[in-house]
């Protein structure tokens, strides 16, 4: 069982990263309000990581802390949630905005998420409410969707538009809705990641 990877961070392509561990790379899916917290490609990078075997493959989902990746578990136990959507959910919202949305039973907020419909929106509320009732923002990232966080190393390049499109689909959402999205914000001289935040940020 992989529970933490510490080595060099080689190859950022959200919502993906490749850490070198002592000259083996491990690829590691990471929600997009972690991802906006790494450091640039070639320095040392330490992520928490929740390990899935399945019969065609053996997954890697990565966390900055300990907290994000235990609020990943337990929508892994919610009923019709699985590895992809509890990764788009923490992409779409912090830790925090999901808690608050739990607790205030905000359907709303919780169905413009990608492949979380109604009925989904009242599961999770329903089986997470108690479970998270001891936890606050403060317990998970708080790298919202446009908030300002580490920049990354992707400089502007022009191809960060069509990368940042591929994670928004890779997250769940429609091309043509990530693509409308996307010319709203997207300017020449932004970074994947930069796009990535802002379309986010539209979207909810």
């Amino acid at each position: 069982m992989i529970g933490r990877l510490q080595g060099i961070l080689a190859v950022k392509h959200p919502p993906e990263l490749l850490i070198d561990v002592q000259g083996v790379g491990y690829e590691v899916q990471m929600p997009m309000t972690c991802f906006y917290e790494l450091p640039d490609v070639g320095q040392q990078v330490t992520v928490w990581i929740h390990f899935v075997v399945r019969e065609d493959a053996q997954l890697l989902f990565g966390f900055n802390t300990v907290d994000e990746r235990a609020l990943f578990r337990l929508l892994l136990r919610a009923q019709g949630v699985g590895p992809k959507l509890a990764l788009t959910i923490m992409s779409s919202m912090s830790g925090g905005q999901f808690v608050a949305a739990i607790q205030n039973k905000d359907i709303v907020m919780l169905t413009k998420i990608p492949g979380v419909g109604k009925k989904t929106a009242d599961r999770l509320v329903v089986e997470l409410k108690d479970r998270l009732k001891d936890f606050t923002g403060a317990d998970y990232n708080t790298g919202l969707p446009g908030t300002e966080a580490g920049q990354g190393l992707m400089a502007p390049t022009p191809s960060a538009k069509s990368e940042a499109l591929s994670a928004l689909v890779a997250l769940g959402y429609k091309p043509n809705q990530a693509e409308q999205v996307m010319r709203k914000v997207a300017t020449d001289d932004m970074s994947a990641e930069d796009i990535i935040r802002q379309a986010l940020k539209a979207m909810m």
